[in-house]
């Protein structure tokens, strides 16, 4: 029976969909294997609530968290304290393949995929994902990094690159209009808060919030080259994934959704993955009235053939 985490008290990612997730992911240890025993990855383990679900449901085996911010590895390691068989790494899901093998005795009978930008981070103005409040254009998921923050995208990029960045990452409508304006006044852009009454400036009062959440998405995307880890992430959890195991992807916008819906397609006509979700699946009414943070989410599962 599907075991509940029932802690109100949310303080840094509400999970979505968690009873879809273990339902599908477990799968009552489908793949089988006599001398080893299974291998979870929670792939962006944020606060922590998925893999809690996935601990609290399997009867052997480990989970492996990863995530690239510290803070939620930080989090993640004081709320699943108790839990000796999880094993937390600050790192990219891209590397997932190296971490796995630290664990030659383990077959991976699972992964997910949470994606997207935690509560945490949205709500907390110094990363700067947020269009609400002041702060800096960072938006980096692993802040040790040296990679380029949105200040620097801003400030650098030619004005073809921000359109096309504003247009592919964002599917902004205004893109063209938005980034000349940037370009012209990236001069005076310092701050969240500068570069939102540079995007107010050029979009129709009725617009703005949905602009506003598009461009700060694109510039998010384009700073943590989101869109092709994701495929890296993908192909590398479906080559090590054994016979029956699953995988899981929560996707909250289209283009996350289509980069999982076409891998998960190009790898079931190579008769490598049956899919087990022909339309993604989404949070119940109950679940979006509790958790709006939840109403944009997509989920997809697929099983190793």
């Amino acid at each position: 029976m599907f075991k509940q985490d029932n802690t109100k008290k949310i303080e840094f990612h509400l999970p979505v969909m968690v009873k879809e997730t273990v339902s599908y992911l477990i799968a009552s240890n489908n793949s089988k294997n006599d001398t080893k025993l299974p291998m979870y990855i929670d792939a962006t383990i944020g606060g922590g609530g998925h893999a809690k679900a996935i601990l609290d449901n399997i009867k052997k085996g480990i989970v492996i968290g990863l995530d690239c911010d510290s803070d939620a590895i930080d989090y993640a390691k004081t709320r699943l304290s108790k839990y000796s068989n999880l094993h937390l790494y600050q790192t990219n899901y891209t590397e997932l393949d190296k971490v796995a093998k630290e664990f030659p005795d383990y077959y991976l009978d699972g992964v997910l995929f949470d994606l997207g930008v935690s509560y945490y981070q949205i709500s907390t103005p110094a990363r700067g994902f947020t269009y609400n409040a002041d702060g800096p254009l960072d938006m980096r998921f692993n802040q040790s990094m040296p990679r380029s923050r949105a200040l620097e995208i801003i400030r650098h990029s030619s004005l073809p690159d921000l359109k096309k960045i504003f247009f592919e990452y964002g599917e902004e409508r205004y893109a063209n209009k938005i980034a000349q304006h940037i370009f012209n006044h990236r001069s005076e852009i310092n701050t969240t808060l500068d570069l939102v009454r540079i995007i107010c400036e050029k979009t129709p009062s009725h617009q703005q919030t949905k602009t506003l959440a598009r461009i700060f998405q694109a510039l998010r995307i384009a700073v943590n080259h989101e869109l092709e880890n994701i495929k890296i992430g993908l192909e590398k959890a479906i080559q090590l994934l054994s016979h029956g195991a699953r995988l899981v992807v929560i996707s909250y916008h289209s283009l996350e959704d289509r980069i999982t819906k076409q891998t998960f397609h190009h790898y079931a006509q190579e008769n490598i993955l049956k899919v087990l979700t022909k339309k993604p699946l989404r949070p119940t009414l109950e679940e979006m009235s509790a958790n709006p943070s939840a109403r944009s989410a997509l989920f997809r599962a697929a099983e190793k053939i």
